[in-house]
């Protein structure tokens, strides 16, 4: 099983450790934006609600989404949040992804955070080997 619903088409890029700095098919510069968000105090029925369309809308934007998973509590369960990394165009773009999640759209969450980030570190060998982190 991938980590953190990586499909086929994700997977040179992923596992290739390749960043593309631009969108090749318009060559517009793309930079990464990670998304930060924490779960509102009764998130659990939200999210069970909406976990399809939440899929569903992660997988028609696989082209832009390098990374995704859920924030998890110590005890390794309760989902605390999500955090999702993409490679867009502008703050603009990232936001606009954000805005139409449908966990964000649902009111899931208590606070969402978006910073523009550059990628540093990049040792996809260390990455777990189940969405479970073993």
């Amino acid at each position: 099983m991938l980590p953190l619903r990586l499909t086929r088409r994700c997977l040179p890029l992923y596992w290739g450790c390749k960043l593309f700095p631009h969108d090749r098919s318009s060559g517009e510069e793309r930079v990464l934006y990670i998304i930060y968000q924490e779960d509102r105090d009764d998130a659990v029925e939200i999210r069970a609600a909406n976990k399809d369309e939440h899929f569903a809308y992660l997988d028609r934007h696989q082209d832009i989404l390098l990374l995704g998973g859920a924030l998890l509590g110590d005890d390794g369960v309760k989902r605390t949040g999500s955090c999702l990394i993409i490679n867009v165009p502008s703050r603009e773009q990232a936001e606009e992804f954000s805005r139409n999640e449908p966990f964000r759209k649902a009111g899931l969450f208590k606070s969402v955070k978006i910073a523009r980030m550059r990628r540093g570190q990049w040792n996809p060998a260390a990455a777990p080997k189940t969405a479970e982190g073993n």
